[in-house]
Parts: structure tokens; C-alpha cells; sequence
């Protein structure tokens, strides 16, 4: 028997809702089994909570109890839309960095969950934007992990399909007008140049060329007195399906100092897990746990404010530049994406799933 779209649309969000009086132990159950990394937690239907497998995560790691009522550990001021402004759901999720926001009625009953990936799946097929900025591609390192084709080629000449890796990252971004390539280079870096310069297809590049290795921040650092605006940066592995114009305005708007680009990625432990206490003594059992972390792309929007928190000629991760801003209280935003419009080459397995996806385009 088939189902109506509205009872579809209520066992949607059966799956997302518990009761604010079950235990944690049934709400990881149901997170687990919803596969959304989240439960509401409500009162008959009412929103009182929300609560997600990294909630619960903390929550057991501190010694928590598993048979408590979920309400004592859910966040009691959730974020959530009315549903005369559910066309705010977008930006709202952009701006808070979540995957689902819920949809209430006048009496604070849920009837509809927004979710990311329903939201912004077509997001790269939308109109470009000319938005004329530079692109940084860190292209420097060794490429380890890509060994031995790394002894051989350099990373950011590795082919992907038809094309380079590096190609087709310039290609993205020149949909939206930023043909202007600033490349820092240093491992076989005189392969890397003679390959472009060779090129019969011309490309505006900049090579940058690190005397030593500097890492992405001490490289980044290269480009002090070389940028004056907001520019795109990119790790020379990764290729990104988004709308690079809606990232720009959201780093804008949010007035960063950087802005990066995140996915959500979900593992699965493939083991049955036993939780215990420091004596021993088991608190419950979870057969091969699935949790949802927050991925750093190797994407950014940067302003050049954030050039100057990099110390010269000193080998710094990107990443180390990042906590630094954090602390000396400086805007640093995120912009999510969905887990499969990152696509990242850094390591075998994922270079043949990259060249899987664009041969399926």
C-alpha cells in the first residue's frame, strides 16, 4: 500500500524524535538508527531538546550514566524556524553550522525537519557568479601518502581522468571569473612550472617557490606583500562541488577573518564497543557505533588581515595559524557542504573513488 506524501513526511520525522523521558541508551539507539547524527527530543510533539551523538559521546567519556532521561543531558534552547519563516531554513543551517533544523507550529509542535543535504544537494549546478578574486592553490608538498606515484610525479600533476588534479581545481574556480592562480611550489617544482608553461591551454599562474619546506601556513605566509584583497585558497588534492559565489557571501557577511569550508563526514567503528566505568564494571554495549564529525576541506576563503598572523620563514600548518586567530579572539567561520561534494585525493583509495565521480558527470 502505498503512502501518502504527508505520511511520508510524518515517519521522516519519526525517525529524528524521542521522548524527553527516555533513556540515553534508547536515544542512541535512535540517533543511531535514524542516521542524521541527531534526535529532537519532545514532549508528545512539542520541541523541548535536542541532542547528538557527539552530546552523547561527551556525555559517556564523563563518566554519564546511560539509563538517565535524554532531557537531562539535551540542550534546552534548540534552534529551530516557525513555520512562516521555513524559507530561512539555508541560511540558518549556514549560519549555525547545522544539518537539521525543525519546523514548529504556533504551539511548538514539530511538523517538519529541514535537512542539509535536501537543501543544498543542487547547489553546484546553480548559475555561476563572476567573483574575479585570486586562487592560492597550495601546491608544495610531497605527496606521501601518494607514494610511488609521488616519486615520479609531483601531486598537483597527478591525472585525474583527462586532466591534472590541479586542472581541474582551476577549472571550477573559473567559472566564477578567478583565473588568477597564485601556485606555491617547492617538491619537483621545475616539473610543476614546465608543465604549465608548456600548457596548451594558457593559465594566468603565479608560481611561488618556497626555498624550504614552510608547511600550508609558513607557504601561505610566502604571499604577505602579494595579496591586497579577499582571496580563495585550496589544497592542491581536493575538489570541491559547491557554490563557490554563496561561500564568499557567507565569509562576508559573516565578517571573518577566514572562513572554512567544512564537510560532514560519518564513521562507523566496525566493532561491537563496550562503554565501562574506571573499575570495570560495564555500563552498556553499542554494536559497531557510527559518529558524525565536522571535516576540514582544505578550502578557504581568507582575508589578507589573517597573512599577518603568520610568523616568517618558520614552518607553521595552516591549521596552527587557525588556533591562533581562535585565540586572539579573531573571526574564524565555517561553511558546511555536504559529505559527498568534497572530494579529496590525498590517499589511493580516495583517488580512484575521484576519478569514479567525475567520470559519472
Amino acid at each position: 500500500m502505498s503512502c501518502s506524501r504527508s505520511e511520508e513526511i510524518e515517519m521522516d520525522i519519526g525517525k529524528f524524535i524521542v521522548e524527553e523521558n527516555i533513556s540515553v541508551f534508547d536515544t542512541m539507539k535512535k540517533i543511531d538508527a535514524g542516521a542524521g547524527g541527531i534526535a529532537f527530543v519532545c514532549r508528545g510533539s512539542e520541541l523541548r531538546g535536542v541532542v547528538t551523538d557527539g552530546d552523547i559521546r561527551r556525555y559517556i567519556l564523563g563518566g554519564g550514566r546511560l539509563e538517565r532521561a535524554v532531557c537531562e543531558i539535551a540542550h534546552k534552547e534548540p534552534i529551530y524556524l516557525r513555520e512562516e519563516h521555513e524559507d530561512q531554513a539555508a541560511a540558518l543551517m549556514r549560519r549555525h553550522s547545522i544539518t537539521a533544523v525543525p519546523i514548529v507550529n504556533e504551539q511548538g509542535e514539530i511538523v517538519r525537519i529541514r535537512f542539509f543535504k535536501e537543501e543544498f544537494r543542487d547547489s553546484a549546478v546553480q548559475e555561476k557568479r563572476s567573483l574575479n578574486l585570486p586562487l592560492v592553490i597550495m601546491a608544495g608538498g610531497k605527496g606521501t601518502r601518494l607514494k610511488p606515484y609521488t616519486d615520479i610525479l609531483p601531486k598537483p600533476l597527478i591525472p585525474v581522468g583527462d586532466r591534472t588534479i590541479t586542472e581541474h581545481i582551476m577549472d571550477r574556480f573559473a567559472q566564477y571569473d578567478c583565473s588568477r592562480v597564485m601556485m606555491i611550489v617547492n617538491y619537483k617544482k621545475d616539473f610543476i612550472k614546465a608543465y604549465y608553461t608548456d600548457s596548451e591551454e594558457p593559465r594566468n599562474i603565479v608560481f611561488v617557490e618556497e626555498d624550504t619546506y614552510l608547511g600550508t601556513g609558513g607557504g601561505l605566509g610566502l604571499l604577505t606583500d602579494k595579496v591586497q584583497g579577499t582571496f580563495f585558497m585550496s589544497n592542491c588534492d581536493i575538489l570541491v562541488d559547491a557554490d563557490y559565489a554563496d561561500i564568499l557571501d557567507h565569509h562576508r557577511q559573516s565578517g571573518n577573518m577566514i572562513t572554512m569550508v567544512c564537510a560532514q563526514k560519518r564513521f562507523e567503528i566496525p566493532y561491537g564497543t563496550v562503554q565501562m566505568e574506571q573499575d570495570g564494571q560495564v555500563t552498556g554495549l553499542k554494536e559497531k557505533p557510527r559518529f558524525n564529525y565536522y571535516v576540514n576541506t582544505g578550502f578557504y576563503v581568507i582575508e589578507p588581515s589573517f597573512l599577518k598572523k603568520i610568523p616568517g620563514d618558520t614552518f607553521i600548518h595552516i591549521t596552527d595559524v587557525i588556533d591562533k586567530c581562535i585565540a586572539d579572539g579573531e573571526r574564524v567561520g565555517s561553511y558546511l557542504i555536504a559529505d559527498d561534494a568534497w572530494m579529496d585525493m590525498g590517499q589511493f583509495d580516495e583517488l580512484e573513488k575521484m576519478k569514479e565521480k567525475l567520470e559519472s558527470l
